[in-house]
């Protein structure tokens, strides 16, 4: 059995859902795509190829194994999209939540049934259909619980629009110790500079006390204030329009101390070494196209 454990994003890691670029299936319709950046690389004839993925993910199940992580696999759904694990569930303390995601991607959370039937079926919770989360906006933080959201009354308009209120609530009422902080993101379904399309796109706390932190993303000026006071400005390493186009907020703790992260984010890696950081290189520019990096693709089930 998986005893789940997992308190916050940086505790040592000890097992993980590593999504698959196996059988990825041919690349989409313009229409189909569910974010303004993968519908951008279809329309400049970019799109990530399958060949070029598997590596990129096979890179990180080397770093994991490094490091003694026990690494689930999905089991391959042919020509089906199953690399960003995050968003299809997620784990806050002993508990894993099934995300309400779009109808289309149902099939991926049927794909980890073989891990599901390792936990404890009490420890398993469906949210209300009405409730729509992702796990991309969901960051457990000690005490905290860090919310993405967007309550605008155009959300049915927007596809980029992930977790409403209504799962706010819904999490706040599952966790009633934890503090549940929600924060308001920018959305565009066209413009992918400026769409946060997850919390984890503008946002991720890293080591003890720092943050990857893009003021953009945030619909709020005050909401953003308050993770910069939180956190402390001299903790926090500010990333540009560009940079959280190429996700550089979304690399991923394997502990305090050590962090994985894309090789071309050159400026960040360079500043998490100068805090201390030991950072694992991998490749992972062709999985960033369709606007999901290295949290999007893991899902951690137990950290120490």
């Amino acid at each position: 059995m998986i005893q789940l454990n997992v308190k916050n994003e940086t505790s040592r890691l000890r097992a993980v859902i590593l999504g698959t670029a196996e059988s990825n299936g041919p690349t989409p319709k313009v229409e189909d795509c569910y974010d303004p950046k993968s519908r951008q690389h279809v329309i400049d004839g970019t799109y990530p190829l399958e060949k070029d993925m598997i590596p990129e993910m096979e890179a990180v199940a080397t770093v994991f194994k490094k490091y003694n992580v026990e690494v689930y696999r999905p089991e391959v759904v042919k020509n089906y999209n199953q690399i960003f694990s995050r968003d299809i569930a997620f784990v806050i303390e002993d508990t894993l939540v099934k995300a309400n995601i779009l109808p289309d991607r149902d099939g991926e959370y049927k794909a980890i049934q073989h891990v599901l039937s390792l936990i404890d079926p009490a420890k398993i919770i469906e949210l209300p259909e009405e409730c729509h989360v992702e796990g991309g906006d969901v960051m457990p933080w000690n005490d905290h619980i860090f919310i993405g959201t967007y309550s605008g009354a155009d959300y049915p308009d927007y596809i980029t629009a992930r977790t409403n209120t209504d799962a706010v609530i819904a999490l706040q009422e599952l966790f009633p110790d934890k503090i549940v902080k929600a924060f308001e993101l920018r959305k565009s379904n066209t413009e992918a500079k400026e769409n946060a399309l997850h919390l984890d796109c503008c946002f991720q706390p890293i080591g003890k006390d720092k943050a990857i932190l893009h003021k953009n993303g945030f619909l709020v000026e005050s909401e953003y204030e308050w993770l910069v006071n939180y956190f402390g400005k001299e903790n926090i390493f500010e990333i540009t329009k560009e940079e959280m186009y190429n996700m550089n907020s979304n690399v991923f703790s394997i502990s305090e101390e050590v962090i994985i992260s894309e090789k071309n984010f050159t400026r960040l890696n360079s500043w998490l070494r100068k805090q201390g950081f030991t950072v694992e290189e991998v490749p992972y520019a062709e999985i960033a196209k369709q606007e999901g990096l290295l949290r999007c693709s893991t899902m951690p089930l137990i950290r120490d």
